[in-house]
């Protein structure tokens, strides 16, 4: 019973931590600010982590985990090619807007820990790898179902789906732009307008 209300606590904590860290910024979620938005004392907060530097690589941990879930998962359950990038796509934006209160908390741990060497940084820098290899796998699927061009470079394909939906975390959060997602939407239109199998 009380290794469940551990990991019960465990999780909240987790799940506070990342509704700051999207609001805040990773750098700021530290044990002493996560015990007073928790209502915990320092100690007992510690007790589950030990180390700032922890309980970062544990939000990161979780919201790869929950990116996995929400977006990957659903989408590789698609038929290859189009209806599967599509998927794909639309969770993203979804994580974008819905998933936390502001916004991916990668894209901002990213802004922030670009200069920032150590655990954490390695860590957001394999998931970030880990996206994008995921990203390029699904274009390659579909080009080898005949779905997308044959002569279709897959890296290429996923660094322009990034791009676009890199920019409309910019344009939506920061710029407030009221036409960010028909943009978006639009933007990955023509991507996938270039990319199908003639």
């Amino acid at each position: 019973m009380r290794v469940g209300k551990g990991l019960d606590t465990r999780r909240s904590i987790i799940d506070q931590a990342l509704r700051l860290a999207s609001t805040q910024g990773l750098r700021q979620v530290s044990i002493g600010l996560l015990a007073g938005a928790a209502g915990m004392s320092k100690s007992g907060l510690f007790a589950h982590f030990r180390s700032k530097e922890q309980l970062q690589l544990a939000v990161l941990r979780e919201a790869s985990d929950r990116f996995i879930a929400t977006v990957l998962a659903p989408a590789l359950r698609e038929a290859r090619g189009e209806p599967r990038l599509r998927r794909f796509f639309d969770g993203w934006l979804r994580w974008e807007t819905t998933e936390f209160p502001g916004g991916c908390p990668f894209q901002a741990a990213s802004d922030e820990l670009d200069d920032q060497p150590g655990p954490v940084r390695d860590y957001l820098v394999e998931t970030q790898r880990d996206l994008f290899d995921s990203m390029t796998t699904l274009a390659r699927v579909g080009v080898e179902a005949g779905k997308l061009r044959a002569d279709l470079d897959p890296r290429q394909f996923a660094f322009e789906m990034a791009g676009i939906l890199f920019a409309f975390h910019h344009t939506h959060r920061l710029l407030r732009a009221e036409d960010a997602e028909k943009q978006t939407r639009l933007a990955f239109e023509a991507l996938l307008v270039r990319s199908r199998a003639r």
